[in-house]
């Protein structure tokens, strides 16, 4: 069933009305048809006047839906024969983040990505997509499988953040978080990062550092969430809007600090109004990235991700003459 967020409010009075007219059986069949057509024309109008004027928060909501693709919705929808991969062969499985071997445009590639849950058993199962430190260890355990086997790697973010709990603490989760970044800054093999949902903190950084970092267009990227920033600046989660529009974590927002690479387009209400058409999206973004880095050398690529996030961050230095 389609959820639709506050704002959307207006958009959702009009589907209602458009699914009552269905319902009549009458001989004005011909004027009810009309008057449906009218509805939908209205239904898009406002849609594109609500889309078109987004709020960094609402950016927020909608990189949350609960009705949004999820990675192993893409990976249904862009590869084949996937075959999944358990483990980090030294604790335990983390349904939290999945991964494994598949077929993209007739090549082998890794595919690793945050998997949330829909049902409340499933979101519990895959805590709600925050990974444990075995997660990570898991995700660096198939990214150095494709290292040896030369196989570019396609990760996909969507986490709230990684897992706080005492549990994840004893086991590392710092350090995991730590190895990835380390060890994927030098992997001899492409790596194309997708931000598909929510990208939070270091829980999205552990399988976010790449050659390429696309981000669909309500998507977020941030070192924490707004409530999160709220709260620790002003003591009260209700100001995340407020916070949200201070914190840059936009896809368009990124684009102009150089942050990722591509801003992949979504249709008109959101990748979840429809799928089909937000994966033929990204997955044109993927093979024109992926097609350019498989021109690279390979021993090249550490050096040129090197470059790449060395040149983010830049600052200015004020008069010192004082």
């Amino acid at each position: 069933m389609r959820v639709y967020l506050e704002f959307e409010k207006p958009i959702e009075e009009i589907e209602r009305k458009i699914d009552e007219l269905r319902q009549f059986s009458s001989e004005n069949e011909e004027q009810i048809r009309k008057e449906v057509e009218k509805l939908r024309k209205k239904m898009v109008r406002l849609q594109e006047e609500i889309f078109s004027n987004l709020t960094p928060w609402q950016k927020t909501l909608l990189s949350r839906h609960p009705n949004r693709p999820y990675t192993m919705d893409y990976i249904a929808m862009l590869f084949e024969e996937f075959v999944e991969l358990h483990g980090d062969r030294l604790f335990r499985d983390d349904p939290a983040i999945i991964g494994g071997l598949a077929m993209f445009n007739g090549q082998t590639v890794m595919v690793v990505g945050h998997q949330k849950g829909r049902t409340t058993k499933e979101k519990l199962h895959r805590n709600f997509g925050m990974a444990h430190p075995e997660g990570y260890r898991k995700a660096l355990r198939l990214m150095k499988l494709a290292e040896s086997f030369r196989k570019p790697i396609i990760s996909f973010i969507d986490t709230p953040g990684a897992y706080p709990g005492i549990g994840a603490e004893e086991r590392g989760q710092a350090e995991a978080i730590a190895v990835n970044l380390r060890e994927m800054a030098s992997l001899k093999v492409p790596i194309i990062i997708a931000v598909i949902g929510e990208g939070g903190s270091g829980g999205a950084l552990a399988i976010g550092v790449g050659d390429r970092i696309l981000m669909m267009e309500y998507a977020i990227y941030s070192v924490i969430s707004p409530e999160g920033c709220a709260s620790i600046l002003w003591r009260d989660a209700a100001r995340a809007p407020e916070a949200a529009s201070a914190m840059k974590i936009t896809a368009h927002d990124l684009m102009e600090l150089g942050v990722i690479d591509e801003i992949v387009k979504e249709p008109l209400g959101g990748a979840h109004s429809n799928p089909e058409d937000a994966t033929r999206n990204l997955k044109k973004a993927i093979e024109k990235h992926l097609n350019e880095l498989m021109e690279i050398p390979f021993d090249e690529l550490p050096l040129l991700r090197y470059k790449k996030y060395k040149a983010m961050g830049a600052f200015y230095e004020g008069n010192t003459d004082r």
